[in-house]
């Protein structure tokens, strides 16, 4: 019977050290981030309805938002930002959606 205990006990541990080690392991990755440069404008009326700003350059545009920056300050500039793309967009014909980790005048 200690030896059945012992054992389930051994496993648990294992198990729990194994998915903990995982958990650190993806929350350190980082993440795929891209740089791309062009003029930050706040967004008006649009009919996709996602971000706070766009990023405008010759090729593309993208819908912007931050936790971190406060975009507002950069509206008109041209910029280069190193952002993520959020998943499950874009939606609705609208522009690629990018969560904006820093920027460079």
């Amino acid at each position: 019977m200690k030896s059945i205990s012992l054992l389930t006990t051994l496993f648990l541990y294992f198990f729990t050290a194994t998915c903990n080690n995982q958990t650190t392991k993806t929350s350190m990755e980082t993440p795929n981030k891209i740089e791309v440069e062009g003029k930050i404008e706040a967004i008006g009326m649009t009919s996709w309805q996602y971000g706070t700003h766009t990023l405008t350059n010759d090729d593309t545009f993208y819908a912007l938002r931050s936790e971190k920056i406060d975009l507002q300050q950069y509206e008109g500039k041209t910029v280069k930002v190193t952002a993520t793309k959020v998943e499950g967009y874009p939606v609705d014909g609208g522009p690629e959606f990018l969560e904006v980790y820093s920027i460079k005048e």
